[in-house]
């Protein structure tokens, strides 16, 4: 075969090709195959999702903080009954992500302001950073809240947030929205209602039906677990415990200051369903990490998605080759599949992350993965 007759071949099939995905396109299909790895024809990599979560870091003290103070002063709880910042990652955008399953937001509560009762299908936490009065009502249990406490609004439980002291409060939340999302099973429900002499009354505020501390008094004896009340809360599919206090957390953490730790993870300890000993979410779980005076981790790669929230101390870390230098009540996103790497910056004092992590979604799947890097330089399976 000639050359001349080569080249009409050739092209005669590129027309074919090319109408074939025209074709496709239309029908609103796409090509699982790929005709060579060019640009304009590799057509299984044209129709992947090209946006993906990137590492990326929101500075609380430059970014966050100020625009906190300015949406209090511009949006009241008459023209809203929410005043949250969501972090977006710049991978994801416009998309209201934080990483691909989760969302991290900020709040700021003015003095005594309680929003009325809400629930819907994501889970979420609320955690302490500012002012000690933060308040969460959560199905009739009461917990005003300070820096570094954890409280849980489960999937379907009703909740208010607000703030019972007399100086702005600020906190920050972790929601697993983009994942229910995407699952096509949000929904906001606003209309809560208590029956009142048989009848159904609409109101503002929840009827308190546990004590303030009941979380902490059925709950907070690890090992010890009392009989006589009923552990199902809300709809039995998250933690009873509601609330998860900083101090004893910190006082854990401290304990085990001088204990080798885990070469990838150093100090981590996890919030768990004190019933079971799983995550306090089927979605998502939460830990604290401390890393002691100069300590780094070895590369880590897992293909959980991580928001970190650094609470105390000062330090870097190397997500996917970039560098994020990170100081308190920042947050920074590491996707999942990014090799991670965490350094304390001070010689003398420790570092403490909170991060939260959807690797109970992966498990529930069976496709949770975790890899490490050895001093050698050996990569080797962790989970």
């Amino acid at each position: 075969m000639s050359a001349q007759s080569s080249d009409t071949s050739q092209d005669n099939l590129q027309s074919a090709l090319d109408a074939l995905h025209e074709d496709v396109e239309r029908l609103n299909m796409a090509p699982f195959w790929a005709v060579d790895t060019s640009t304009d024809h590799d057509e299984d990599r044209q129709v992947q999702d090209k946006k993906k979560a990137v590492p990326h870091v929101w500075r609380y003290k430059d970014e966050i903080e100020p625009l906190l103070y300015r949406s209090a002063e511009l949006i009241t709880t008459q023209s809203s009954e929410r005043r949250s910042l969501i972090l977006v990652n710049p991978g994801l955008a416009p998309r209201r992500a934080s990483v691909s399953t989760m969302y991290t937001a900020y709040r700021l509560n003015d003095p005594n302001e309680i929003m009325p009762p809400h629930r819907h299908s994501p889970n979420a936490i609320r955690f302490g950073l500012t002012g000690t009065m933060n308040f969460t009502g959560v199905e009739g249990e009461n917990i005003t809240f300070g820096p570094g406490d954890m409280v849980l609004t489960p999937h379907d439980t009703w909740h208010n947030h607000g703030n019972q002291g007399d100086e702005p409060a600020i906190n920050l939340s972790v929601l697993d929205l983009p994942l229910v999302e995407t699952l096509n099973a949000t929904y906001f429900e606003h209309d809560y209602t208590e029956e009142e002499e048989g009848e159904r009354v609409r109101k503002q505020v929840q009827s308190e039906r546990f004590p303030p501390d009941y979380s902490q008094r059925i709950y907070g004896q690890g090992g010890l677990q009392p009989r006589f009340v009923s552990h199902h809360r809300g709809t039995g599919n998250a933690s009873p415990m509601y609330v998860y206090r900083w101090e004893m957390m910190r006082e854990l953490l401290e304990s085990f200051r001088d204990w080798d730790g885990d070469p990838y993870e150093a100090l981590s300890i996890e919030y768990v369903d004190p019933t079971n000993g799983l995550p306090v979410f089927k979605t998502i779980t939460f830990f604290a990490q401390m890393l002691r005076p100069g300590e780094k981790t070895r590369p880590m790669k897992q293909n959980a998605s991580l928001l970190c929230a650094p609470i105390e101390g000062s330090g870097h870390s190397i997500v996917d080759g970039t560098r994020i230098d990170w100081e308190p009540f920042d947050t920074f996103a590491v996707p999942g599949g990014a090799w991670t790497e965490h350094i304390n910056g001070s010689d003398s004092a420790p570092a403490v992350l909170f991060v939260a992590s959807d690797e109970p979604t992966l498990k529930a799947l069976s496709l949770f993965q975790k890899h490490g890097r050895t001093e050698a330089g050996d990569i080797v399976r962790l989970a």
